[in-house]
């Protein structure tokens, strides 16, 4: 087989037509209290109002729906702490395929709700001890089921990035131009295909990859050229950007269009998750949170400037969710 190669903006623009009228075409919105605060304009892409609360249901039905029930009899199986199990359990849902997802004893109850709650079988596994990529694996051959990678792959790469396209395009709408973009980062999925979108559409854009602290593989990939692996596997409130390490095809992106990689503490997260609530009125989990948490920290420095800000997901449990609003 084939090595495969990174998609292009064309790939993206034609995974936007794909998801014409599945996706939700989220819109992109402004706060008073939010320009005043950085000293600039911002404009939010509020992801967490897609389908299964979180941007993933893009890349995973881009990827899903170019699948064949004959070739892939056992449907898909996929690996996941939580949004690209919900993405994909609801795109097989609608192609009429299996999903079979497994997922870390540990996610959040509402991540494994939904996930069950679009159809899909799931199997748990101690991310501490198990390799889950090798159980998906597993189960891939013996279901004779396609795996859907989390963000390591062309498809959900181009999927992803339709929700750059759609803010380009809303922008454009507005008569505005962004200076720089802020995004969420795991295993560099979604800011790869953000950055081929808006780069493609004004090359001056800069494109921020925004980590929590303690798992800053982009940022350290970036600075030594190669990609750079976590030490630990868990122990931020962000459970949807605990990948190991970037992947292989996200990193031949975002190595040559990122200008760089910014992080933020599991506080600052808190603190963007109670702005986003009392000011913004919508709910984020913490993962969905962090590109918003690198704005208000000053992570950069954006006054003047116009800011296109992703929001990437909003299943957070409630008893979490309280307990960060009472803190």
């Amino acid at each position: 087989m084939e090595p495969q190669k990174p998609p292009t903006f064309d790939d993206v623009a034609a995974a936007s037509e794909r998801l014409a009228g599945m996706a939700v075409r989220t819109p992109l919105i402004e706060s008073d209290a939010l320009n005043a605060r950085v000293g600039g304009r911002v404009l939010i892409k509020p992801e967490n109002l897609q389908r299964m609360g979180a941007f993933k249901f893009r890349g995973a039905y881009n990827a899903i729906s170019r699948l064949s029930a004959d070739q892939w009899p056992g449907g898909v199986a996929a690996c996941s702490s939580g949004n690209h199990a919900g993405g994909v359990a609801e795109a097989a849902r609608l192609c009429g395929l299996a999903a079979t997802i497994v997922m870390p004893e540990d996610a959040p109850h509402i991540k494994l709700a939904r996930t069950r709650g679009a159809g899909a079988e799931i199997i748990t596994y101690d991310r501490h001890k198990d390799d889950r990529e090798q159980i998906a694996a597993d189960i891939s051959s013996e279901r004779s089921a396609c795996y859907i990678s989390p963000y390591d792959h062309p498809d959900i790469i181009a999927g992803q990035g339709t929700s750059g396209l759609e803010l380009m395009r809303q922008a454009e709408e507005l008569g505005v131009v962004p200076d720089c973009l802020l995004a969420p980062c795991g295993g560099g999925g979604l800011i790869a295909g953000l950055a081929l979108a808006v780069k493609h559409l004004n090359p001056d854009i800069e494109v921020y990859a925004v980590e929590p602290e303690d798992f800053d593989d982009h940022a350290r990939s970036l600075s030594s050229g190669e990609r750079e692996c976590n030490e630990v596997l868990s122990g931020s409130i962000c459970d949807a950007l605990l990948a190991p390490m970037p992947g292989e095809l996200t990193f031949q992106v975002n190595s040559l269009l990122l200008s760089g990689a910014l992080t933020v503490s599991d506080d600052e997260v808190r603190d963007a998750i109670r702005f986003a609530f009392n000011d913004l009125k919508l709910v984020l989990e913490p993962g969905g949170a962090v590109a918003l948490a690198a704005l208000l920290s000053g992570r950069l420095e954006v006054r003047d400037r116009t800011v296109a800000l992703m929001l990437t997901g909003g299943n957070i449990d409630g008893d979490q969710f309280a307990g960060i609003l009472a803190s």
